[in-house]
């Protein structure tokens, strides 16, 4: 039996984890592409966070907003590594200390620090919606920042009257090598992916920014928005996705990687169907065709072209729909009658599964079962 996710091709858009997630998706059978549309860079050895450190030491905080896990961390590695890390536990373990994740949380538990109220969605608007609750004004408080390049959280708490300590920890950039997130977005336009994946808003926000650099960057957005399956690993990045006509989404209810990979596994293998002719059977997932229990790599046009056929249920597809999913509206007819023989021949015994529909189209012999 084929691995669950065989002849499945999965992009991933993010640079932390990467190698978990690549490892996750391959143990299941798919072949991954990776094209990070982000890259992280510390600023351990920048004169702000320094600054920032020695602020708190100068006049501890009241309170400390921490809003991800890897932050915290790092925060703990620079400042033990500019020699203030138990000073600066200190002073933050007398704070009131709110966290934006789980993550953000735990990082704060291993760093024995307190935890006094944690954000039930994960988002920064949880956090603000809590605190402003109460009066700010003159309220010292610590900001541990994400990698946004601009202080989001921390304007907002100065305009309620706050005195405010942003603190940045690392930035999201661009790729410093664009290439593979260019290779990916080739293989988004020419309909190489099934699925991708997002794990934060900024990757997505970055893929679009790259993607309005290439002449095809309409393309890009056709793909996004009606045919590849886009898994989001929270609410944060389906939010973000939806924000820009993405509908084909996925996203699990615990906000994991692994439970993320387990939901796109799930979306993805429904997908499957099988069918029977006679004495031969046929069964297809993804781009594996397996007939009479001997595996078929289909080519991805072929795939395209079969998978409209499933979707339809044994109604007639019409050429010009097969060209569009396929290859898109400009394309001769032709290459639909071309890839249909080919189709045929690969499958061999179950190349009757596709029944030619005299100046309809094509359609298959039997409604598919899923």
């Amino acid at each position: 039996m084929a691995a669950v996710l065989a002849g499945f091709t999965v992009g991933i858009t993010g640079d932390r984890r990467a190698d978990e997630q690549a490892e996750l998706l391959r143990r299941r059978g798919a072949t991954v592409v990776h094209g990070p549309m982000i890259e992280t860079r510390g600023l351990a050895d920048s004169p702000e966070l320094r600054e920032a450190c020695e602020a708190l030491l100068a006049e501890p905080p009241d309170l400390l907003v921490a809003t991800t896990g890897v932050g915290v961390r790092s925060w703990m590695e620079a400042a033990d590594g500019l020699g203030l890390g138990e000073r600066l536990r200190a002073v933050l373990a007398d704070a009131e200390v709110v966290a934006r994740s789980p993550k953000a949380a735990g990082a704060l538990l291993t760093a024995d620090l307190p935890l006094h109220w944690r954000a039930p969605g994960e988002r920064t608007q949880d956090v603000l919606d809590h605190l402003e609750t109460r009066d700010l004004r003159g309220l010292r408080i610590a900001v541990q920042r994400d990698g946004a390049e601009e202080p989001a959280l921390a304007d907002a708490l100065l305009a309620h009257g706050a005195r405010v300590v942003d603190v940045p920890i690392y930035r999201w950039m661009l790729p410093s090598d664009p290439a593979p997130a260019h290779r990916l977005l080739d293989d988004l336009v020419d309909r190489q992916l099934d699925a991708i994946t997002v794990t934060s808003s900024p990757a997505l926000a970055n893929l679009l920014t790259l993607a309005a650099t290439r002449p095809d960057h309409a393309a890009v957005h056709e793909a996004l928005a009606r045919e590849v399956l886009v898994a989001c690993v929270g609410p944060v990045c389906t939010s973000s996705a939806r924000a820009v006509g993405i509908t084909r989404i996925v996203q699990p209810e615990r906000f994991r990687l692994g439970s993320m990979v387990r939901h796109l596994t799930e979306a993805l293998a429904a997908t499957a169907w099988r069918l029977t002719l006679g004495t031969t059977s046929l069964a297809v997932q993804g781009g594996l065709a397996t007939v009479d229990g001997v595996d078929v790599q289909l080519t991805r046009r072929e795939q395209l072209v079969l998978g409209q056929l499933a979707v339809a249920g044994g109604a007639v597809v019409p050429k010009s729909e097969l060209a569009r999913c396929g290859w898109g509206p400009e394309v001769d007819l032709h290459v639909v009658e071309v890839t249909v023989g080919r189709l045929r021949a690969n499958l061999g015994a179950a190349g009757g599964a596709v029944v030619t529909v005299p100046r309809r189209g094509y359609r298959l012999a039997a409604p598919p079962t899923r």
